[in-house]
């Protein structure tokens, strides 16, 4: 085949999704206006959520996640080693302190073995949350965690970026969409252009709880609601005599701008519509990897042919980690390597952590590697990144 570059990820943009930015930017509105409510409802459906509430990227909407649950200076909240630094960052913007447990060597999940290890080494009210991910798209078990966190007064926010469709299967048989709000009090999707659902940026949060839903809006906006029924001061201190008057508005408390544009959520929206398209061609891709691959000594292990995985990543651990990224390369096949183990980074070493604390972890970054996954990966394509990983090899 041609020698074109093949990334990990790529974003497909189509004339329908063109056509839907161009007729928002005609329109009276760029932001605030009625594509935002358009696109949440739409997703809120999508997922099985009872609201949403679309914001700028996946990181404000961890931030705002963690101002809603009143995160304060040194709340200790628990999540993974292997995701992106968002994932713990945001407990950090709030001044808490993030204690990582290791992962599932199997899944390359929270080891919810390791969670609670944590909790009953400590006294109850130690540890006020945990951020599971769902990484690489593949769900977490929010059943098990919900009846841990109840057990320790916790809550949860589930990081979904990698897993918009994915689902696993609860105790009683049934799916449980990822973020749709059974079990975590809070969820949180991106719109980066090599997720699943693409707007340039962009976030979403989910919820079913609808003190934290209203919270939010605020928390996105300055702090400010235009909601009459929540207002603190008088109408005759507003400016008016029966009723607040329509220029009104109160800073209740202090918030960001948070705000996700018109033009993105209709870019969201559109994209939204052929999820489902995108998430079997992933599934395909999937199958393809895993049959290539299966009982090749070369592979330590794999994410293999999982129900209900989204397939944000496909991750493979193998020898030579080293040789074979510089290998594929040196063939314009672009692999990544999801995560660097996020405890180990120069910022949270300060605080004490260091080589050897989260060892599954820690031996999984040593091996692991990403290859290409997007749903406009060709078929002659992804034989041919096969073909130079058992080239390589040989």
């Amino acid at each position: 085949m041609s020698q074109q570059v093949i990334p990990y990820g790529k974003q497909y943009i189509t004339e329908t999704d063109i056509q839907a930015v161009v007729e928002t930017l005609q329109s009276d509105y760029l932001t605030q206006g009625p594509k935002i409510k358009e696109f949440e409802d739409a997703f809120a459906q999508y997922v099985g959520s009872k609201y949403a509430v679309a914001v700028a990227n996946g990181t404000a909407a961890l931030h705002l996640n963690c101002l809603a649950l009143n995160i304060k200076e040194g709340d200790k909240v628990i999540t993974t080693p292997i995701t992106f630094a968002a994932s713990a960052n945001c407990i950090r913007y709030c001044g808490g302190e993030v204690v990582f447990a290791d992962i599932d060597p199997e899944t390359y999940l929270l080891d919810i073995n390791k969670v609670r290890e944590l909790l009953e080494a400590s006294s109850k009210g130690t540890y006020k949350g945990i951020i599971p991910v769902d990484f690489a798209g593949r769900a977490v078990d929010l059943e098990a965690f919900r009846k841990l966190a109840d057990e320790f007064d916790l809550w949860i926010i589930e990081d979904s970026c990698h897993s918009p469709g994915g689902y696993f299967t609860d105790s009683k048989g049934q799916k449980q969409n990822c973020g749709n709000g059974e079990f975590a009090d809070l969820a949180i999707f991106s719109f980066h252009p090599v997720k699943h659902i693409a707007a340039g940026e962009g976030g979403m949060i989910t919820t079913n709880d609808v003190d934290l839903y209203k919270k939010l809006l605020k928390l996105r906006t300055h702090g400010i609601t235009k909601d009459e029924s929540s207002y603190e001061n008088s109408i005759e201190f507003a400016g008016g005599e029966s009723d607040y008057p329509a220029w009104y508005m109160e800073m209740q408390e202090l918030g960001y701008n948070y705000r996700l544009t018109d033009f993105q959520a209709a870019l969201g929206l559109s994209q939204l519509k052929r999820a489902d398209e995108g998430l079997e061609r992933r599934r395909d891709i999937a199958k393809k990897y895993f049959n290539a691959f299966e009982g090749k000594d070369f592979i330590k292990d794999q994410s293999g042919v999982v129900e209900g995985h989204a397939y944000h990543l496909y991750v493979i651990e193998v020898e030579d980690r080293l040789g074979l990224y510089n290998h594929l390369r040196t063939n314009k096949i672009f692999a990544q390597i999801h995560y660097i183990p996020t405890h180990l980074m120069p910022y949270y070493r300060q605080f004490g952590w260091k080589v050897g604390d989260r060892p599954i972890a820690e031996t999984y970054y040593r091996h692991c590697i990403s290859l290409p996954m997007f749903p406009t990966l060709t078929d002659e394509e992804q034989q041919f990144v096969i073909d130079k990983i058992t080239e390589y090899y040989k």
